[in-house]
C-alpha cells in the first residue's frame, strides 16, 4: 500500500490507472472533507436569517457577534482540528487557556513585567504543555484522552493555586499597553482583531494540509498510522508538533481574552474543551483520524458561532443553542462517514 493510499484522507485521492473515468468536477466537490461542512453553514445561516432577521441577526452588529465568536474558538479549533486528522485529542487545551490568561494578568498586572515579556512567556508555557502532552502520549503509548485530561488537571489545578498564592483570586485585571492592545484586543468598528487571527490560522493550515510534505504526513499518520511508519513517516515527531500547535493556539487565544476583557480568569477556557472538537466535527474531521481539511474546520466553526448567536436573536430560550448544536453533531457525524465513503470511492 503506498502513503497516498495509507493517508485515506486526503482531499483529492487518485483514481487508479485504467480502472475508472476521470470523475466530474461535481464529483469531486461532493467528495470534499468540507462539502458537508458548506451544505450546514449554508442552511442553518438561512435558517437564522428567516427566523431572526427582523430582530438584528443580519445587522453589522448581529455579524459581528456571531463571527467574534467563532474567530475565538477558530484560533483553537484548527490546529484540534489537525490533532484530530493526525489521531489524537487534546482535553488540556480549556486548562491552557486559564493558565496562560493569568501568567499574562499576573505577569503583568501584579508584577509589572513588560507586556510583550509576559505573552511570549504565556506562549512559550503553552507550547511546554504540548510538549509534554506530545511526548508523553507517543512514548508511553497511552490513549492521549488520558494523557491530555492528566495533564488539564495537572495545569488547571497548579494555574488555580498559583493564583491564589500570587494575587490572593482566580481572577486577575490588567490594563493592556497601546502596542498590545491593538495587536491582540483591538477592534474595526464591531469586528474584533481575532477575526484576522483566525483566518491567518486558517490559511496556514490549509498550507499546511494542502501544501507540503508535513500535510501528507499528518493524513497518514491519521489514516494508517503502521502504514505511514513503514513508508518512512515520523508519526511521532508529527504528532508532538501536533500537541504543540494545539497547545499555542490555546494560549494564543488566552492571551486574546486577557487583553480584550483587561484582565486574565483561571476558568475563562473551561468551553473550549469540547467546543473546539465539535467545531471540527461540525466541518467534517472524523474522530477516526485521517480525513478533514483547514476549509471545512472554518466553516464549521462558523456553523458554531451562528447556531450561539443566532438563538439569541429569535428571543427563544438559549438552552436551545445546546439542542441545535447537539443535532448538528449527529448529522455532522453521519454526513463526515458518507462523504468519506464517497471519497474512497463507496468503500
Amino acid at each position: 500500500m503506498s502513503l497516498n493510499q495509507a493517508a485515506q484522507a486526503a482531499p483529492a485521492l487518485p483514481e487508479k490507472a485504467g480502472e475508472q473515468q476521470e470523475p466530474s468536477l461535481l464529483a469531486r466537490t461532493v467528495r470534499r472533507p468540507e462539502f458537508g461542512a458548506l451544505i450546514g453553514a449554508v442552511a442553518v445561516y438561512l435558517f437564522f436569517v428567516v427566523t431572526a432577521s427582523d430582530a438584528g441577526f443580519t445587522s453589522v452588529a448581529g455579524t459581528a457577534s456571531w463571527l467574534d465568536t467563532a474567530a475565538e474558538l477558530g484560533v483553537v479549533a484548527t490546529p484540534v482540528a489537525l490533532l484530530l486528522i493526525a489521531g489524537e485529542f487534546d482535553l488540556s487545551i480549556g486548562s491552557t487557556v486559564g493558565a496562560t490568561s493569568v501568567i499574562v494578568a499576573i505577569g503583568s498586572g501584579t508584577y509589572t513585567m513588560p507586556q510583550w515579556v509576559s505573552i511570549p512567556l504565556a506562549l512559550g508555557f503553552g507550547l511546554l504543555v504540548g510538549l509534554v502532552n506530545g511526548v508523553v502520549a507517543t512514548r508511553t503509548k497511552l490513549p492521549s484522552f488520558i494523557v491530555t485530561l492528566a495533564s488539564s488537571l495537572v495545569v488547571g489545578g497548579g494555574a488555580l493555586g498559583i493564583s491564589r498564592a500570587l494575587s490572593g483570586s482566580t481572577a486577575v485585571t490588567l490594563t493592556p499597553e497601546p502596542s498590545v492592545q491593538a495587536v491582540f484586543g483591538s477592534k474595526e468598528g464591531q469586528f474584533q482583531v481575532s477575526i484576522v487571527w483566525w483566518l491567518a490560522i486558517t490559511v496556514l493550515a490549509w498550507w499546511v494540509l494542502t501544501r507540503t510534505r508535513t500535510g501528507s504526513w499528518i493524513y497518514a499518520t491519521g489514516g494508517a498510522p503502521d502504514v505511514a511508519r513503514d513508508a518512512g513517516v515520523p508519526t511521532a515527531r508529527v504528532k508532538i508538533g501536533l500537541f504543540m500547535a494545539t497547545s499555542a493556539g490555546a494560549a494564543l487565544v488566552g492571551v486574546l481574552q486577557t487583553i480584550s476583557y483587561s484582565g486574565g480568569d483561571v476558568t475563562r477556557g473551561s468551553s473550549f474543551i469540547f467546543n473546539g472538537v465539535i467545531a471540527a466535527v461540525i466541518g467534517g474531521v472524523l474522530l477516526q483520524g485521517g480525513y478533514g481539511s483547514a476549509i471545512g474546520v472554518l466553516l464549521g466553526t462558523a456553523t458554531y458561532g451562528i447556531v450561539s448567536l443566532g438563538i439569541f436573536y429569535t428571543g427563544w430560550n438559549t438552552d436551545y443553542a445546546q439542542l441545535f448544536l447537539g443535532a448538528l453533531l449527529l448529522v455532522a457525524v453521519l454526513a463526515n462517514n458518507y462523504f468519506r465513503k464517497l471519497a474512497l470511492g463507496g468503500r
